[in-house]
C-alpha cells in the first residue's frame, strides 16, 4: 500500500511539473508573439494608412453596386490592422455604364491623363506603411491614382499594393508603383476578384496574417 501511495505521489509530482512547464512554454510563446507584433509596430512606426480608389455603380460581374469592391477590401484592412484611410474621390464623374467606362479608362491611360481628386492627407510623414489599392482599369490602376502618386512622395516608406479585378490580377500595378517610388520598399501585392469581396473576408485576413499583421 505504501509502495502504491509512493508511486501515485511521484506521478502527481510529474504531472504537476509537466503542466507547469507546458503553461510556462505557452506563456513564453504568447510573450514572443507579443514582442514580434510590437517589433512590427515599431518598425512601421505604429501608423498605417490605406489609400484607395473604388468605383461604385455598374461593375463587371457584380452589377450595379452602392459600395465599390475596393472599398470593401480597404475596410477589411482597416478593421484588422487599425490603419487609417484616405479614399481617392475623383472630381470627374464615372457614374456611367460599364462599357462606356472602360472606353473612358482606355482613353485616359493612352493620353496619360491625371484627373483631379478631392481632399488631401494631413501629415503624410506620420505614416510609414501604406496600403495602396484600386480596381484594374486598362492594365493598371485608374489614372486618378497616378495623380496621387505625383502629389505625394512615398519613397522610403513600405508600400503594400492590392487590387480588385475580374481576371487581370495585379496587372502592372506593382511595377507602376515601383516606377513612381523607386526608393520605397514595395511588398508583394494582393489581388482579389471583385465578385469575392463580399463573401470572402478570410482571404484578406489570411493575406494580412502572412504579412505579420
Amino acid at each position: 500500500m505504501k509502495k502504491l501511495l509512493s508511486i501515485l505521489s511521484i506521478l502527481l509530482v510529474f504531472m504537476f511539473v509537466s503542466c507547469s512547464q507546458s503553461n510556462a512554454k505557452s506563456e513564453e510563446n504568447n510573450d514572443k508573439n507579443k514582442k514580434d507584433m510590437n517589433k512590427q509596430m515599431e518598425k512601421d512606426g505604429g501608423k498605417m494608412l490605406v489609400v484607395f480608389f473604388s468605383h461604385a455603380g455598374e461593375n463587371y460581374s457584380v452589377g450595379d453596386i452602392k459600395v465599390g469592391n475596393t472599398k470593401i477590401v480597404a475596410d477589411y484592412i482597416s478593421k484588422h490592422t487599425g490603419a487609417d484611410q484616405f479614399e481617392i474621390v475623383c472630381e470627374k464623374d464615372y457614374n456611367m455604364p460599364y462599357m462606356k467606362l472602360i472606353e473612358v479608362a482606355k482613353q485616359e491611360a493612352n493620353n496619360g491623363e491625371l484627373p483631379a481628386y478631392k481632399g488631401k492627407i494631413e501629415n503624410i510623414d506620420q505614416y510609414s506603411t501604406i496600403f495602396i489599392g484600386g480596381p484594374v482599369w486598362w492594365g493598371t490602376y485608374p489614372q486618378v491614382m497616378f495623380t496621387f502618386f505625383k502629389d505625394y512622395d512615398l519613397n522610403d516608406k513600405t508600400i503594400i499594393p492590392f487590387t480588385t479585378h475580374e481576371g487581370s490580377g495585379l496587372a502592372s500595378c506593382v511595377d507602376d508603383i515601383k516606377k513612381a517610388y523607386p526608393k520605397a520598399k514595395v511588398l508583394d501585392g494582393f489581388a482579389m476578384y471583385g465578385h469575392d469581396v463580399r463573401t470572402n473576408e478570410n482571404k484578406v485576413i489570411n493575406w494580412l496574417k502572412g504579412l505579420g499583421y
